[in-house]
């Protein structure tokens, strides 16, 4: 039996693909990702020549992503898995990867929470190479402005690309961020901080020759051809390598050596909230709703994700249980 395409045929798994994330997306899911990586899989099945993914390609598909993380590859084999049940309701005899020969996941990533005096020194080592040249200040700008809303805000990375001029709101101080991770669109108050960041950064990005229409992306760069030719929004990833380079250059690290990740700073939001509440004095059950919905999430198990018993809030949580209780343990009079 033939099992074989000719080169350059498309495989017919593109048309199920193209069904499945038809009808995740008339339910309200965006499955950017899972487009993404079932692209990748139709791409290897047409290089590799494959009529169709059986369990010959699906191994070797899989073997093809050794370079990623355990949990990653996992993901990516679940996301395959997904798409053959959803094509199995109408062609019962299709091939369906079992998942007890996928990938185990890697031990969890313990997160870096960035210190106060860490993002101090993180925006000072920033200004230390401004310089006088439009494209390199704003670049300098894009920056400070960046790390300023993932310390204060908790961005998503993808959030913090997708503003618009339009996302925002000077006179109250609020950021709109639309249509995000799970379809929803919150408003952001800034802190008084971020906010004076944002006017300082407007400053630069309103100059001309950038891009000042309402849809025009907040973080920006001039794009060169001999001279200043244009302006050009972030992408993701080019954000990514932009401020993951500032971090290795500012030495940031942690008393293991590790630099933080981009995510980190998405954590350090939540703990750094926790912290505020205890030397506050604020009930941190009643407040963690109110942390959940700021994250965009949609409980606050998701939140509690980002909640990590660090030896701050540990000794915080410790004090107010001692002011509290203390009389108890010391065995005084109520």
């Amino acid at each position: 039996m033939n099992t074989e395409l000719p080169t350059g045929s498309a495989t017919p798994l593109r048309l199920v693909v193209h069904r499945y994330l038809s009808y995740w997306r008339s339910l309200g899911r965006a499955y950017r990702r899972e487009q993404w990586q079932l692209d990748k899989l139709c791409q290897f099945l047409e290089a590799g020549r494959h009529i169709d993914l059986d369990r010959a390609s699906f191994e070797a598909w899989s073997a093809s992503l050794q370079h990623t993380t355990p949990t990653m590859r996992r993901n990516a084999q679940l996301s395959v898995r997904r798409l053959c049940l959803y094509r199995q309701r109408s062609e019962p005899d299709c091939f369906v990867p079992d998942p007890l020969y996928f990938a185990r996941k890697g031990p969890r990533h313990i997160p870096f929470i960035v210190s106060p005096e860490q993002i101090g020194r993180l925006l000072e080592h920033l200004d230390a190479y401004w310089t006088a040249q439009p494209m390199f200040a704003l670049r300098h700008a894009v920056l400070r402005l960046a790390f300023v809303l993932l310390y204060t805000a908790g961005l998503r990375r993808q959030e913090l690309v997708n503003l618009t001029l339009a996302d925002l709101d000077l006179c109250q101080g609020i950021l709109k961020i639309r249509a995000t991770k799970f379809g929803k669109t919150r408003l952001l108050p800034l802190s008084t901080d971020a906010q004076a960041e944002l006017q300082v950064y407007l400053r630069l990005r309103w100059a001309p020759g950038t891009d000042q229409a309402e849809d025009a992306p907040l973080l920006g760069h001039y794009t060169l051809a001999g001279g200043f030719s244009g302006f050009s929004g972030y992408t993701g990833g080019g954000l990514y390598n932009l401020l993951a380079r500032t971090l290795e250059q500012a030495g940031i690290v942690d008393d293991q050596g590790r630099r933080p990740r981009i995510h980190d700073f998405r954590h350090t939001f939540a703990v750094q909230a926790l912290l505020r509440w205890y030397h506050e004095g604020a009930d941190v059950q009643v407040q963690l709703p109110y942390l959940s919905m700021y994250m965009g999430h949609v409980s606050i198990v998701s939140t509690e994700y980002y909640l990590h018993w660090i030896p701050e809030v540990a000794f915080a949580a410790s004090r107010r249980f001692e002011a509290r209780y203390g009389q108890l343990i010391a065995g005084e009079p109520s």
